[in-house]
């Protein structure tokens, strides 16, 4: 048994995810190690595993099985908690290590919703982004499609195993995105049909792929919550595009505003929030689409962050404790003392007043020097 073939093996089990495994390997030396002592070797359906099944249908299917053993195992995916212990892959694999902007939305998505989501994908993918979604209905389907018209990359995140695949309606999309350079993806093993604990397990994966997201068009209570909830928690950057006060397509995407998501209106806000978190060259930009930049530096010129009195007391206690490097969500909540889930807002909230800056790996900064 390879590496590869003990993640796959331990994906078709039940009760036991990435983290249980890393305990298990950190037991027994090595993930194979870990596999033959493990005490739950029952495959999820019933029975003995069969990992080489899996590998079977996969050649059969044209689909590329990627482990954390594999090099090409997505570098942000891998530095998430919880990470799927086996992506299957159909179309190009390199197009989850691309710089990526998750997309999300309602399905019952209005003509405005469905309008945005597809001007912003678009709009991504000319500046270089690969534009992520859920391959959903509504918002998902026209951000897949404006990245495409763009003739940019888009890597779909299914709620199901890729050969129980769903939504049907979807289904020539897909193609679409495979043919185009893209990729459809899944951490489900063959034979998975889509349920009430599939479709949060792609939504973790929808944001753990990708620097930020943006949320287009949701209601109050929605699935786009959840994933933009994910996101924060993984430290990414969370956006949403405005809508009428009183639609209730829009109620979700203005609390989350409200709460401190970075108010986007078009491509090119998105580009300029998450430029920051990039090495220089990673992202391509065709010349005659990219202006030179003409806005001043975010940060004041006579300090690193705005004056006192526009902080509240919290807000203070999290910006005595951040530097130039960074320092993780984690150090923060253990410094200050505060819930994690209100490190992450106070830390939002202090990043749209241009007070600190995001970096990978979960650290938050202070802006550059002037």
């Amino acid at each position: 048994m390879t590496e590869r073939e003990a993640y796959v093996a331990f994906n078709l089990t039940e009760k036991i995810g990435s983290v249980g495994v890393a305990q298990l390997v950190a037991e027994a030396g090595d993930v194979v190690s870990a596999w033959e002592r493990s005490p739950n070797r029952t495959a999820r359906a019933g029975g003995d595993v069969d990992w080489l099944r899996e590998f079977k249908l996969a050649k059969k299917f044209g689909v590329e099985i990627v482990t954390p053993a594999d090099p090409a195992y997505p570098p942000l995916l891998r530095e998430a908690p919880s990470h799927p212990l086996a992506l299957y892959v159909k179309g190009n694999v390199a197009a989850l290590s691309q710089p990526g902007v998750a997309m999300v939305g309602t399905r019952r998505a209005t003509p405005y919703g469905r309008d945005q989501a597809f001007k912003i994908a678009e709009g991504l993918a000319e500046l270089g982004w690969a534009v992520v979604s859920g391959l959903a209905l509504g918002i998902d389907a026209e951000s897949h499609r404006g990245a495409l018209a763009a003739g940019g990359t888009t890597v779909g995140v299914l709620g199901s195993a890729l050969d129980c695949f769903y939504p049907e309606e979807n289904r020539e999309l897909a193609r679409e995105i495979v043919q185009k350079g893209g990729a459809v993806v899944s951490e489900f093993a063959f034979g998975r049909a889509p349920d009430e604990h599939t479709f949060p397990q792609r939504n973790h994966v929808v944001a753990a792929l990708v620097r930020g997201v943006v949320a287009v068009e949701a209601p109050f209570k929605s699935g786009t919550l959840i994933t933009t909830s994910i996101a924060a928690d993984l430290g990414r950057t969370v956006m949403a595009v405005p809508g009428r006060v009183d639609s209730r397509s829009s109620q979700g995407c203005l609390a989350l505003i409200r709460d401190g998501a970075r108010l986007v209106r078009s491509a090119k806000d998105v580009d300029e929030e998450l430029s920051d978190l990039l090495p220089d060259g990673r992202v391509p930009r065709p010349a005659s689409r990219v202006q030179p930049p003409s806005s001043p530096p975010r940060a004041p010129q006579d300090a690193p962050h705005p004056p006192r009195p526009a902080f509240s007391v919290e807000e203070a206690m999290i910006l005595r404790e951040v530097d130039a490097e960074g320092v993780t969500m984690d150090e923060l909540v253990r410094r200050t003392k505060l819930p994690a889930a209100k490190v992450n807002a106070l830390c939002m909230s202090l990043r749209l007043k241009s007070c600190v800056r995001f970096f990978p790996g979960n650290r938050v900064a202070l802006p550059r020097s002037p």
